[in-house]
């Protein structure tokens, strides 16, 4: 089979285990998950129809493409590219802060119970052959003690009262409800809804989490890996952004993205007769621009703007009096 044809057997595969674990997709759900165009999903659904399948299109507003009641997919095996999917090693962190550690430990023993024996030790091989590390070269501790209650809230869909400190260190009470959970390195964050709007919480400043033990319905149309995505760019947009102009020695170009200091790099594809390098820095405020810039004395010169040269210049000259008169 070449490589057209297969990619298309596992995206008609793939057709059917979606329609069969969510009962009911829009021609444009379909193409979205499998990245592909609705005309190609319309041709799909032909072929699968063609081939027997029972699949069929209710119209309507509420409508979407589905499988007759009574089909099931049989997959006899996984292919040697799937194994390592289902047992990557999972991070351990998380799962013990979720209070998850030990289920999932059991459900992959369970799951290989199932596995042939030459594809049962290929999987145990995996969490010697891949690690995942999600913590950060500084981690932070946060305390989370709440994670369980909004764990609770979240699979039986209750609404919860929440204690929150704001960043200005005002704190208030809202009732809110609870949509999903997202960590984001070492950090968790609340994702709820409060009076039909979104808001996002981080969870090591809920000061206190109470179960109100009324329910709530969810969002049918809500996906929590979208609008964290979609919040996120917007976050980053919002950040302050200072720009600057600098040139540099060529022996630190190398260097300029070290550990602890994360700005923005774009080469300008300039160099003046001593071939310094002419670079465009981008950080969010001016107080983390002089520290990245000084740490590097001599080999970095401030081109613009000319009020970071001239402060980063009174700042030389306060060191250095400073250190002279010892």
């Amino acid at each position: 089979m070449n490589g057209g044809r297969k990619m298309r057997a596992d995206r008609l595969l793939s057709i059917l285990l979606l329609l069969q674990v969510h009962k009911q997709m829009t021609t444009g759900e379909l193409a979205k998950h499998l990245e592909v165009s609705d005309r190609t999903i319309h041709r799909d659904m032909e072929a699968l129809s063609s081939a027997g399948f029972p699949v069929y299109a209710e119209r309507g507003k509420h409508g979407g493409w589905k499988l007759l009641d009574d089909f099931q997919t049989r997959i006899i095996h996984l292919n040697q590219s799937e194994i390592p999917v289902l047992f990557l090693p999972l991070p351990e962190k998380l799962l013990k802060e979720m209070g998850m550690d030990k289920d999932a430990k059991t459900a992959q023993m369970k799951l290989l119970s199932f596995l042939p024996e030459k594809v049962r030790e290929d999987a145990e091989n995996i969490s010697q052959r891949i690690y995942l590390d999600t913590a950060s070269w500084h981690p932070s501790i946060e305390n989370k003690p709440f994670l369980p209650v909004l764990q609770t809230a979240l699979w039986q869909n209750q609404k919860v009262l929440l204690t929150y400190m704001r960043s200005d260190g005002e704190t208030r009470e809202r009732l809110v409800h609870p949509l999903g959970l997202v960590a984001k390195g070492n950090t968790w964050y609340l994702v709820a809804s409060v009076n039909d709007e979104i808001r996002t919480y981080r969870v090591s400043r809920i000061k206190d989490a109470q179960l109100s033990g009324e329910t709530f319905v969810r969002p049918p149309q809500f996906d929590l890996v979208r609008y964290w995505e979609e919040s996120s760019q917007q976050f980053i947009k919002r950040l302050p952004q200072y720009h600057v102009v600098v040139r540099a020695d060529p022996a630190i170009v190398d260097k300029l993205p070290y550990p602890g200091r994360f700005p923005k790099i774009k080469m300008l594809d300039e160099h003046d007769r001593q071939g310094w390098k002419k670079i465009s820095l981008q950080f969010q405020i001016e107080q983390e621009a002089c520290a990245y810039i000084m740490g590097f004395g001599k080999q970095m010169e401030i081109l613009q703007p000319e009020e970071l040269r001239t402060k980063v210049q009174r700042l030389a000259k306060e060191i250095l009096g400073m250190y002279s008169e010892e």
